[in-house]
């Protein structure tokens, strides 16, 4: 039990383990924040021009409730659309986020350094190089 332990512990203390959890809570704090946008910003902005129609309340009933007391059958494609805005929202405000991130590595990125020149040839290869040479001029 103890090595089972101890493999957790190092699972869990590296540091992309880590930052991955902080990702996640910072994520569902940025989508409550953007859910609150689309709620209360952009779709009752949207409704002017749709006739104060609320997406979320836009439903088709497939099925009546029989005499059985039973409730009816409706497809909520109204709220299937206020995801997608939420999504296409959210998807747009993390391409701006890590394209400003990238942008800024890249400023703090030096400049690659020149290649090194090729080392000297050592005295062997130039022995080597000049009976080469020799020997091809005696052909």
């Amino acid at each position: 039990m103890g090595k089972f332990i101890q493999e957790f512990k190092e699972f869990a203390m590296r540091g992309n383990v880590i930052d991955m959890a902080v990702g996640v809570i910072i994520g569902g704090a940025f989508g409550k924040i953007v859910t609150s946008l689309v709620n209360d910003v952009i779709m009752p902005a949207i409704s002017i021009f749709t006739g104060d129609v609320n997406f979320t309340n836009l439903s088709e009933v497939l099925d009546e409730a029989g005499a059985v007391a039973q409730e009816a059958v409706n497809l909520k494609y109204g709220m299937f659309i206020q995801n997608i805005v939420d999504f296409l929202i959210i998807a747009m405000c993390i391409f701006v986020a890590i394209r400003m991130l990238s942008k800024l590595k890249k400023k703090e990125e030096p400049a690659p350094e020149a290649p090194a020149p090729a080392p000297e040839p050592t005295a062997e290869e130039k022995l080597l190089t000049e009976i080469r040479d020799l020997l091809k001029d005696k052909k």
